[in-house]
């Protein structure tokens, strides 16, 4: 008597509530009826790759690239900006030198006019006198053309030997390569300069 009915089935359990913390249709970061997404889809999003898949578009950026390095450094060899100098400039002790040259007058900023004006002499002025004798001339000349090819080199071998010289008392040793950058400078004509002097002839450096 007191046993269950086959017949009669168990009450049926109510489901669990839904929890609303859960519910990511309500995540007020989320647009409406749209699931949040998870970490590791917002951060493949984010990736670029660095290097586009368009070849034609990697080259038009690398072009691009390369452009505007070349502007910032033509700029800064008018504004001697250290930070965009090509590396052969770089460096204080280069940036002396350069200033060191730019402030003194040097026999070798004209050779190359010279040069040029004794090669049309030469041309200009003939090998013989109107009566047939030898015309000596032309051997005053090259002697005069050799007489200053000996000064420009006393010249920068006096100028490298004071420049050294600074060099260590003003930063105790002196790079390789910096004293040859000085003296090759002093050979080209002061507005050909690059980078540009920015410092007047008598203005030596500190």
């Amino acid at each position: 008597m007191f046993g269950r009915k086959k017949d009669q089935a168990p009450a049926p359990q109510a489901a669990p509530a839904p929890d609303e913390s859960m519910d990511r249709s309500k995540d007020p970061r989320s647009a409406k009826g749209v699931p949040t997404p998870s970490r590791k889809a917002q951060e493949e999003a984010r990736k670029r790759p660095l290097v586009p898949n368009d070849r034609a578009a990697a080259k038009v950026a690398a072009r691009d690239a390369r452009r505007e390095e070349q502007a910032r450094m033509r700029r800064a060899l008018d504004t001697g900006e250290e930070r965009f100098l090509p590396i052969r400039d770089k460096g204080p002790q280069k940036r002396y030198a350069r200033d060191f040259v730019d402030a003194r007058f040097s026999l070798g900023e004209y050779v190359m006019f010279i040069a040029l004006a004794i090669v049309v002499l030469t041309v200009v002025i003939p090998t013989r006198n109107a009566d047939g004798s030898a015309n000596n001339t032309q051997i005053y000349v090259f002697g005069l053309f050799w007489v200053m090819v000996a000064g420009v080199a006393i010249d920068a071998w006096l100028m490298s030997r004071k420049l050294k010289r600074k060099l260590i008392e003003k930063f105790k040793s002196v790079d390789q390569g910096v004293v040859w950058y000085g003296t090759m400078r002093s050979l080209q004509f002061r507005r050909l300069r690059l980078p540009k002097p920015m410092v007047k002839r008598g203005e030596w450096p500190s």
